[in-house]
């Protein structure tokens, strides 16, 4: 058996696959922001699972790493620095523990589904805040497995900011008082596409990936806002930076936890 957890800001994540991938039991808890009483709560649910014969887990974590000593160093919407937690679980389960950034494990699990279409996969969340990752013949680019897209700065009404502070989920909510899942309107999804568009252009322009697929919460709703998004690009398109396919997620909302999975069958399969 192997073991996934997917640290959130808000929500953690735990499932139980089986070595050809079946998931074959879950649980999640929200995210404590103490991290004494989020490794209490994380002990408690592996128990609770039952399983006493894990081969191997993996830990997808929302920020900066130290991969080679399993220390997580800096989080993105947790206030934790520098924390073993690869040690910590260890002990728990009695096997190896790899970490990984989540939106990088979340970009191997959509890029190996269209393996045989692209080999060089730039996958974008778009979620609470925005990030991405590129995969290139089933691996995570080591080159840019510590990037942040959604940090970059960008001008957008009338001052720099960064690009998830404008056209994240959370930003979404701000401007329109609705969660992404609430909003029908085109004209705002013709809006939203158009600040996707500002940041996702650069990198594209940097990247030149053979294929774009938006997943997390907001790209679970690629059907709403797709076909003014690919127009939108295609606006901006030039003779060096050709515009590549564009497509939604196949597992918007559960590729992190599939992509644990993918890395702990490529190092323990």
């Amino acid at each position: 058996m192997y073991l996934g957890v997917d640290v959130g800001g808000t929500k953690t994540l735990l499932a139980v696959f089986t070595k050809d991938g079946t998931l074959k039991q879950s649980v999640r808890f929200e995210t404590p922001q103490d991290y004494d009483q989020f490794l209490e709560k994380l002990t408690s649910e592996i128990h609770v699972l039952g399983v006493d014969d894990f081969q191997a887990a993996c830990l997808a974590l929302p920020g900066l790493l130290d991969r080679e000593h399993g220390v997580a160093i800096a989080f993105s919407h947790l206030p934790w620095k520098n924390v073993p937690l690869a040690a910590v679980v260890e002990k728990i389960i009695r096997a190896p523990v790899h970490i990984e950034n989540d939106v990088k494990l979340g970009a191997l699990s959509e890029a190996i589904l269209i393996k045989n279409e692209f080999r060089k996969v730039l996958y974008v969340t778009i979620s609470t805040g925005i990030s991405a990752g590129l995969v290139i013949g089933g691996i995570i680019d080591p080159d840019l497995a510590d990037s942040e897209s959604g940090q970059m700065l960008l001008q957008y009404d009338g001052k720099l900011q960064k690009w998830e502070d404008f056209a994240s989920g959370k930003a979404i909510v701000k401007k329109y008082g609705k969660r992404a899942s609430e909003i029908n309107d085109p004209k705002a999804w013709q809006d939203i596409a158009h600040t996707i568009a500002l940041g996702l252009i650069d990198v594209v322009a940097v990247i030149q990936p053979a294929v774009v697929v938006i997943g997390g919460g907001v790209g679970a709703h690629f059907a709403k806002f797709g076909t003014p998004l690919k127009k939108e690009m295609k606006s901006y398109e030039m003779s060096l930076v050709p515009i590549p396919p564009i497509r939604g997620a196949k597992r918007p909302e559960e590729a992190v936890i599939y992509g644990c999975y993918e890395l702990l069958k490529a190092k323990h399969g």
